[in-house]
């Protein structure tokens, strides 16, 4: 078994996440999606992030809106749609009770008495 590829599917398992979590705060164009998660690390590529998009668009978990660029052609911006953040709520939640459940599994513990 490869580790890269083990390493490349945790990355996927958390991806929807961390991409709803991008958008909580600010809808954002493609291009800042993925430096944002470049930035943290996490190695995405465009071919990845559109799929991933559009998925969620068509799951009424994200909007996007056009919006004209002075630097280009006009720009999608994604954001969460009201769905999209009890959605991104409830991940929250799981996510703090498995990072909670794999702390414990992983963390060394000392000799039970």
């Amino acid at each position: 078994m490869k580790i890269e590829n083990t390493k490349a599917q945790m990355r996927k398992g958390v991806l929807e996440y961390c991409i709803l979590s991008v958008l909580k705060d600010k809808d954002a164009y493609v291009a800042e999606i993925l430096d944002t998660l470049k930035d943290a690390k996490l190695l995405v590529v465009e071919g990845t992030i559109y799929p991933l998009l559009t998925r969620l668009k068509n799951a009424g978990l994200l909007n996007y809106r056009w919006e004209e660029s002075t630097s280009g052609p006009p720009r999608k911006y994604y954001g969460l749609t009201e769905t999209g953040k009890i959605f991104l709520n409830e991940l929250s939640t799981t996510w703090d009770e498995l990072q909670t459940a794999v702390t414990v599994v992983t963390t060394t513990k000392t000799e039970k008495k």
